[in-house]
């Protein structure tokens, strides 16, 4: 089974998401992994939606997003700092690489979010010089460091399939010392199943040296033709092997011409379904493996994150005393270094003449630098194959004790740990005993409660979608045979079903499903007295467009005769039932009064939903005498989900 996306594949995602997430907005951010995060984003016209990535392996919009963690990490929290509230601007592949930039603006704020799905992989924010501000792993080579503070070094260049010419080609073979089809794979970083594709297609012998290959013309003609889905128009499909999903492709291969496919509308959704299920399947195993460990209680976790404190306290100490010692150790040849350094610069030498300088010095001394930082006004010196940090306005012993004096603020943060952990099993010991009283559970949400919802006052359950992407859950997921589709005769409509159960529909309920479709829908935030909707079933509904039309997310096409319910006044009502199975209740008027003992009548107004939420919650406060159960059947957060988009306020 495929584990991770190519170069290709992220070509082909970029080509679809370049358009479809411009200006999209960020919301949240979340960790469900060491690996994985997950950003909740607004897309305009689709509503909201989640991009996950996983450093190493993929990156897609989901339909299938995780539970957030309850303590979240600290990665996400400074990813939600910088990013919260910002729009993207760019979204791209660097050099058919597989490295994605996503850039970002938040105000006057750019900031850059770089994945690697290459290795082990990594998503590294960035500022708008290439600064980074945090990496999710924190990674340091001989020739590369992604640390925190360092500039992003982006790798060489390949040679991109896509753009490459006859010249390119001719000098790629040449140079190589491997076969064909090796060349191919490395050095257009396309992986080997791309490559056999190519020698397949041109009729070579992939095994042959690459510096035989005369007909490069051919090649290059060849390359065009098995990469032109990329500029032309994608074939998605997920590929099946004994009725297990074995890869996902943006267009067919030869290699699985007499395989079973199933096709989709986009690659971003082939994407999802595929390494959703993947990593679906990775849980079980873990979990039936025992290798996810239960979550620990609260002082557990805190005394887990206490000690992990303290460790890493002592172990920077240790760090910074050895530091310390280092440069006194090698006093002469850092003084040496420090004054060369204040003598070029009091001569007036500019930073990037005295990097020159040390570049072509053959002095051991000039040697062990190893970057300089004009900035900051800071050198890193090697000394003992360990790289230590020195300010070049300070002499050799200040320098030293700088590391020293860092260490004792260590000291006392170390004995502060030690007093916060005693602190927390004394605590834990105090407060044993009520952790083992059982946890009152609330009732279960019920699985409808996620949409828009009524009860009609015939007793028909009926449900419409809040945003573009629920719209098509609700039609992919709950539309079944017998129910009834309704939809507005207008841009920004919920999609609204009736659950029929196989039973008749009274006149009474196409109504209020009708007047329900009319008021949730853009024709309220409009400020229009009526409109239209129409009802169809269900096999008039289809997400198959015509030829060379596309449907977009959460739109359908409608087939056949509709039926119209003309000049619907819109109007909604909230209610509480205040006898057994107490609840807040929404959607048409009449439906409202059937089921609830106290009535609010709802108006197109001039509140927003988050005002007239905060401003019903005081007035019920106020009016009845249990506060706790207006509080929690009525809070405003409750109130909002049953209000229509757009202005509203109470009808007197």
């Amino acid at each position: 089974m495929k584990q991770e996306m190519s170069s290709v594949d992220i070509a082909a995602l970029i080509r679809e998401l370049s358009p479809r997430l411009f200006d999209a907005k960020i919301t949240k951010v979340y960790q469900h992994s060491p690996d994985e995060i997950r950003i909740g984003l607004h897309i305009f016209k689709e509503g909201r939606t989640n991009l996950v990535i996983e450093a190493g392996r993929r990156i897609h919009l989901t339909n299938n997003p995780e539970k957030a963690q309850k303590l979240p990490q600290s990665f996400p929290m400074l990813l939600r700092k910088h990013l919260s509230g910002g729009r993207i601007t760019e979204i791209s592949q660097y050099d058919f690489d597989r490295i994605i930039t996503i850039h970002i603006q938040r105000g006057e704020d750019k900031t850059i979010l770089l994945v690697e799905l290459f290795s082990k992989g990594n998503i590294i924010l960035l500022d708008a010089d290439r600064k980074i501000i945090l990496p999710l792993k924190s990674i340091s080579f001989r020739d590369r460091k992604v640390v925190r503070g360092e500039v992003y070094e982006l790798p060489q260049p390949q040679l991109s399939p896509v753009t490459a010419t006859a010249d390119e080609l001719n000098e790629m073979f040449s140079n190589s010392e491997s076969d064909i089809v090796r060349t191919i794979a490395a050095r257009m970083n396309i992986g080997g199943q791309y490559a056999d594709e190519i020698c397949h297609h041109a009729g070579i012998e992939k095994n042959m040296p690459a510096r035989k290959i005369s007909d490069i013309g051919g090649i290059h003609k060849t390359l065009q033709e098995v990469f032109r889905p990329l500029i032309s128009g994608l074939r998605p499909h997920i590929v099946y092997k004994d009725e297990q999903k074995i890869d996902v492709l943006p267009f067919p291969l030869f290699s699985y011409e007499n395989y079973v496919k199933k096709e989709f509308s986009s690659f971003n959704d082939a994407l999802d379904e595929f390494f959703s299920a993947v990593a679906v399947e990775k849980k079980i195993e873990e979990e039936a493996s025992g290798k996810k460990d239960e979550k620990p209680g609260l002082f557990e976790y805190r005394m887990q994150k206490q000690t992990e404190a303290l460790q890493k306290f002592k172990e920077e100490e240790k760090k910074l005393v050895h530091k310390g010692e280092l440069i006194y150790g090698h006093y002469q040849t850092i003084d040496s270094v420090l004054k060369a350094i204040k003598s070029a610069r009091d001569k007036d030498y500019s930073w990037d003449e005295i990097k020159s300088i040390l570049k072509k010095s053959d002095m051991p001394e000039a040697k062990s630098i190893r970057s300089i930082n004009p900035v900051k006004g800071t050198i890193s010196v090697s000394i003992d194959n360990e790289d230590v940090e020195l300010d070049v306005r300070l002499s050799v012993t200040q320098n030293s004790q700088v590391f020293y004096d860092r260490s004792k603020k260590l000291s006392r943060k170390i004995k502060g740990a030690i007093l916060a952990i005693e602190k927390t099993k004394e605590l834990s010991q105090r407060e044993a005993p009520l952790q083992i009283r059982k946890k009152i559970e609330r009732p279960k949400q019920k699985w409808y409660e996620k949409f828009r919802w009524f009860i009609s006052s015939d007793g028909f359950l009926v449900i419409g979608g809040r945003d573009a992407q629920s719209n098509e859950d609700i039609v992919k997921k709950y539309l079944q045979k017998q129910d009834i589709f309704f939809h507005a005769h207008v841009s920004g409509s919920p999609v609204v079903l009736i659950k029929t159960e196989g039973k008749v529909v009274p006149e009474t309920t196409l109504h209020e499903a009708a007047q329900f479709t009319v008021s949730y829908s853009g024709i309220w935030k409009s400020g229009q007295a009526s409109g239209d909707a129409y009802w169809v079933l269900p096999e008039q509904v289809s997400k198959t467009p015509e030829t060379g039309e596309y449907v977009a997310k959460g739109a359908f096409v409608i087939r056949g005769k509709r039926n119209y319910f003309k000049d619907i006044i819109v109007g909604v009502g909230l209610g509480l039932i205040l006898d057994e199975g107490k609840a807040l209740i929404g959607g048409p008027l009449s439906a409202v009064k059937k089921k609830a003992q106290f009535v609010l009548e709802i108006e197109q107004g001039e509140f927003n939903q988050n005002d007239l939420s905060k401003k019903m919650y005081r007035m019920l406060y106020e009016k009845f005498e249990d506060k706790k159960l207006i509080k929690t059947i009525a809070s405003p957060d409750r109130i909002a989900m049953f209000l229509p988009p757009g202005g509203s306020r109470m009808k007197e």
